[in-house]
Formats: C-alpha cells, sequence, structure tokens
C-alpha cells in the first residue's frame, strides 16, 4: 500500500439470515433478501431490483460465507469491516455472523463494531410509530452494554485508532447523557485492563458535532445531513412516488466540500444510494451513481484524507459493504 494510503472500512449489515423476531414480525424466513428482490421500479431505467452476482443469496450463518467475504473484500481494497451491533438493553439481535466471526480466528479481517442504537419500527410499511423493540436506556445499561462489546474490544483483530479500539455510535443524540456514558465506558474499560477506548459520533439525522458528546471523533454517513438540489421535477416518476431524487455527483460534491476544521472526522463515501427494496415509493434515490462517478469521489476523498490525517487516524469509511436494500 503507498505511503500514507488511507485503510478502508466498509460498514456491514449482520441482516442476511432469519432470526425468530423477524420471522415475527415480518413472516417465516424473511431476510434483507426478502426485501431486495421486490424492488420495483419507479421511473425508466431505473436500476431495480439490486441482485447479487458473486456470492449469491447467502445465509449469515454459514461460516463460509464469512470467508468469501472477506476474501472478496480484501482482494478489492477492503481493510476491514464496520458491523453493525443490535443491542437493546441486553437483548442482542443479528449476532450469529458477529460471534461466529468473534470464535473463528482463522478469519483474517480486521473489525469494529458500530452500536445502531435505534428503536425498531415497521418503518418499512409506513408504520413508524410502530415500535418493535426499543431501546431503554436502563440505569444499567451503560455497564451491560460495554461488558456486551467487550470481548470484541479485546480481540487482535479489533480496530484502532490512536492505538485505542475504536467504538461508533449510530445516534448519541439519543443516550439521556452521553457525556456520562462516554465516561463510565472509559473508566470500565480503564479498570478491565483494556485501557483507553475511541469514541466516535456518527454524524447523523442532523447531529453533526461529537464533541458535545464527550467523543473523540465523528464519522459522516452519507446521505445524511446533506443539502443539495433534488430533482423530483425533472425525473417522470410513477404517480404514486413520493420519494426525493438528487443527482449523485451533486451528492458526492457536497461531502467532498465538507470541511470540518481542525476536528477529527473520518470521511465517508457511498458507491449509490437506493431504498426502493425498503420503502417503496418513499425511496430517496441518487442518480447516475456510477462506478466512473463513484471513483471520482473516492479519489477526491483519498486525496484529502492523506492530507489531513496523521498515520493512526487514516480512515475512509464506505457505506455500506451489503446494504443491498439501500
Amino acid at each position: 500500500m503507498p505511503d500514507n494510503m488511507p485503510k478502508f472500512v466498509a460498514f456491514y449489515l449482520p441482516q442476511y439470515h432469519p432470526i425468530p423476531e423477524n420471522d415475527k414480525w415480518w413472516g417465516k424466513g424473511f431476510t434483507e433478501w426478502t426485501n431486495v428482490t421486490k424492488a420495483p421500479q419507479l421511473f425508466a431505467g431505473h436500476y431495480q431490483p439490486h441482485l447479487p452476482a458473486d456470492l449469491g443469496f447467502y445465509d449469515l450463518r454459514v461460516n463460509e460465507v464469512m470467508h468469501d467475504q472477506a476474501d472478496l473484500a480484501k482482494n478489492f481494497g477492503i481493510d476491514g469491516f464496520c458491523y453493525h451491533y443490535y443491542w437493546f438493553s441486553g437483548t442482542r439481535l443479528l449476532h450469529k455472523p458477529l460471534d461466529s466471526m468473534l470464535a473463528d480466528s482463522t478469519l483474517d479481517m480486521p473489525f469494529c463494531l458500530c452500536w445502531a442504537n435505534e428503536n425498531w419500527t415497521r418503518r418499512w410499511d409506513a408504520a413508524e410509530n410502530e415500535i418493535l423493540i426499543a431501546q431503554q436506556y436502563l440505569p444499567n445499561d451503560d455497564i451491560d452494554f460495554i461488558k456486551s462489546v467487550e470481548p470484541y474490544l479485546r480481540d487482535n483483530r479489533y480496530i484502532q485508532v490512536d492505538g485505542a479500539p475504536i467504538l461508533i455510535v449510530y445516534r448519541p443524540q439519543h443516550l439521556p447523557d452521553a457525556k456520562r456514558t462516554a465516561a463510565r465506558w472509559r473508566a470500565y474499560c480503564k479498570d478491565v485492563g483494556i485501557g483507553r477506548i475511541h469514541l466516535c459520533a456518527a454524524l447523523t439525522h442532523g447531529n453533526s458535532d461529537y464533541e458535545k458528546f464527550g467523543f473523540d471523533s465523528g464519522v459522516e454517513f452519507p446521505p445524511h445531513n446533506w443539502d443539495v438540489e433534488l430533482q423530483n421535477d425533472k425525473v417522470d416518476v410513477t404517480h404514486t412516488f413520493r420519494g426525493n431524487l438528487a443527482k449523485y455527483v451533486d451528492v458526492a460534491r457536497f461531502y467532498i466540500d465538507k470541511n470540518y476544521g481542525d476536528g477529527c472526522v473520518f470521511k465517508t463515501v457511498v458507491p449509490s444510494w437506493d431504498n426502493t427494496a425498503r420503502v417503496k415509493e418513499r425511496a430517496l434515490i441518487l442518480l447516475n451513481s456510477t462506478p466512473g462517478n463513484y471513483e471520482y469521489w473516492l479519489g477526491e476523498t483519498v486525496k484529502n484524507t492523506k492530507k489531513k490525517k496523521t498515520a493512526d487516524r487514516n480512515l475512509v469509511f464506505i457505506n455500506a459493504w451489503n446494504e443491498w436494500a439501500e
């Protein structure tokens, strides 16, 4: 790898296997593939559905799939995965692939975790007020949570920043007292011999500041927090469409030009965005998401990151490795 080349970490969704909760909420055998295969075309030339090629409709209960994905990712320059971690006051969901990965020391792929601390609702069928499982933030949750991720933080494959394992929180603004939570996590990790941890706030849902939460850094999460001209009136969509359309190049330029001053914010790129598979006519779709346009966004991000980041903070995130429905 060339000198000062960033390491590329792709967000990873561990949804591709059935679990009892999804069987109950969405029907027997539901996985992310269920949504993917039903995605409708909403205008002429609309690239849907997105169907898998190299690895097919894989099942993450099969350990060989994890190895195949790691090999494929490394062959194309991905240096690590950031697994979304679903924890609700002691209840874990979609954790089998992570546990399998942790137990398999031959799976040579660096990783880190992003706590997806959102309520699960029926947003896919527009019933967003119906909560399936909630984040409760109980009095003991701070310590119980950090204990639950402790085995991952101790793994020698875990990705570090400034010599400390990085832990991302998707919605830090939902924590009742984020600074107190951060202090408890740091104290616990110090007491049990992990040492320092690097807390990273996802810049999502209007949040653009990691320091107010007592965190060490932020990470962009496009298409969150962007401001570009919409193209809804320029595309002949179906009469039922009520989502939003934007040019991929406009979104890419917005993030390329986004400057966070002297703060530590990790840049993120997306190869495309189209969540028709999940929300149908309410989708957000980036138009002209071509490999060439993605290459430009990624290339400019790499150049900017190499100029600004020290070797210990030289990460670029990709959203995502396998968000087939988005």
